[in-house]
């Protein structure tokens, strides 16, 4: 086996016991990327001097290569959003989770390619154009964090940190058949990323395993004076935890995410899942969640309009790129976000905008408030009587390139599984657990009830213990 092919967690051992230099691991890593990207474009910026491992710490993923989301603020590297407005921003200070990590001896070899303020479920929204998916460069990566999970499958870097709105982790996982964690709603700080939706956003792992995932959410997990929406909750223990006993425990199968939509063989190869599960003594049953019918609607009616809040400070005049040729303020902002922002950004704001707007507030903003109170009352009972739930990722597999953008609801609709997670506020995996007729990854959601983190990343360990498709590598690594 390559060492590009090894989990996270392998390489780490590999350092500390002296078999492969940081050097090494590094050259790698940057080889690869170099030899990738032309082909895959999953990264922004290639940093040439990455920031060195921190010495004497215990973490298990000291000195192992890894990369950020282009919308996690680095200290003295560009963060672009994938966007023409903030194409030259350079932040003077690092995001929580690069703190924690770079304390941890994260080796960070760059930023990654995304959907345009992680607006998208493709990553073709991006200024810096689309990434390609590495098992078929004729089809997306998924978004938004579709470079994150496009730079893993390829082998370019071990772990990467993207961030999930509405699936922007657990989606590409699933395309570029790797794992990918959203961990609890405030389990992580969210300071240092550039907000898309506030209520909904949360930064996450994406990695080969279970095992990879929860050693470095025991980094970036815990409490941040400077987010007050993080939680005071232990950090650490996750990985320690992981036995892949399912004994006793029971997995309810939402019988709406397997009916009309649903491709016939994402739907064998999820309920082909649950049979590994159950192997492993854990009781699997379906059950009936008529909530997802109300879930799309609801979730882009909050996040539409807390992008429309918080990109308002995008204007041209505090920082970021301006437009020329403006005779007043009113010309400077609407020439900047006019000719700043693309396509899927402005439809977003346009829409958030509307509903917020006077007499219009109540009849959608309001009510999506009093669904998404209702969704969350709907997976809290759920969990009285289930541990975990089961469901698909996505309904198909990777679509081609173009098919989404010329369709913007057929993109939306492809997040009908995971936007439910993030308005709820819980916690959810995809694992690889298959492939289609034409060779692309399936992936499955394990999601568990709130700060069930562990339960959720125990499950996945034992069936990855029992399976290898978080082992498989696209022919080539993306580099064809």
């Amino acid at each position: 086996m390559e060492l590009f092919e090894l989990t996270a967690l392998e390489l780490g051992e590999k350092l500390r016991s002296g078999e492969v230099t940081r050097q090494e691991a590094v050259e790698i890593s940057r080889a690869r990327i170099h030899a990738a990207q032309p082909v895959n474009n999953a990264f922004i910026t290639v940093t040439e001097s990455p920031a060195p491992a921190a010495e004497r710490t215990a973490s298990p993923l000291a000195g192992v290569p890894m990369a950020y989301k282009d919308n996690i603020c680095t200290k003295g590297v560009r963060t672009t959003c994938a966007s023409k407005i903030l194409g030259d921003f350079t932040p003077c200070y690092d995001a929580t989770v690069v703190e924690r990590l770079t304390a941890a001896g994260a080796v960070s070899l760059g930023k990654l390619n995304m959907d345009e303020f992680a607006m998208g479920s493709t990553s073709e929204t991006s200024c810096f154009g689309p990434v390609k998916n590495p098992w078929d460069l004729t089809r997306a990566a998924g978004g938004s964090s579709g470079g994150a999970a496009a730079a893993v499958a390829a082998g370019e870097v071990w772990y990467a940190i993207g961030s999930d709105t509405g699936g922007s982790i657990r989606q590409p996982a699933a395309y570029c058949g790797v794992t990918g964690m959203k961990p609890t709603y405030g389990t992580v700080s969210r300071y240092g990323l550039i907000a898309y939706a506030s209520s909904l956003d949360q930064m996450g792992p994406i990695a080969r395993s279970a095992a990879d995932c929860a050693a470095v959410l025991d980094v970036m997990m815990g409490k941040d004076a400077r987010d007050s929406t993080s939680l005071d909750t232990p950090a650490g223990g996750l990985r320690a935890s992981l036995t892949g006993d399912l004994r006793g425990k029971k997995i309810g199968l939402p019988a709406d995410c397997f009916g009309d939509g649903l491709d016939p063989e994402v739907r064998s190869a999820v309920l082909a899942a649950a049979e590994v599960l159950k192997a492993r003594d854990a009781t699997v049953e379906e059950f009936s969640l008529p909530v997802m019918e109300y879930v799309v609607p609801a979730y882009y009616i909050i996040a539409c309009a807390e992008a429309s809040s918080n990109l308002s400070r995008f204007d041209g005049v505090k920082y970021g790129w301006r437009a020329e040729g403006y005779e007043d303020l009113g010309e400077l902002y609407t020439k900047t976000r006019t000719q700043g922002f693309g396509t899927e950004v402005k439809r977003r704001i346009l829409l958030g905008t509307f509903v917020l707007s006077s007499g219009y507030y109540d009849a959608y903003y309001k009510k999506a408030l009093q669904t998404k109170a209702v969704i969350k009352a709907a997976f809290d009972k759920a969990f009285e009587q289930y541990d975990l739930l089961l469901t698909p990722v996505a309904p198909t597999t990777a679509p081609k390139l173009g098919e989404s953008l010329t369709d913007p609801l057929k993109m939306y609709l492809s997040d009908i599984y995971t936007v439910s997670v993030n308005l709820a506020g819980l916690p959810a995996l995809s694992m690889p657990c298959g492939f289609d007729a034409k060779g692309m990854p399936i992936g499955a959601q394990l999601i568990g009830p709130a700060l069930g983190d562990g339960a959720v990343l125990n499950a996945a360990y034992g069936y990855q213990l029992d399976t290898d498709y978080h082992r498989q590598s696209p022919k080539g690594g993306g580099e064809q």
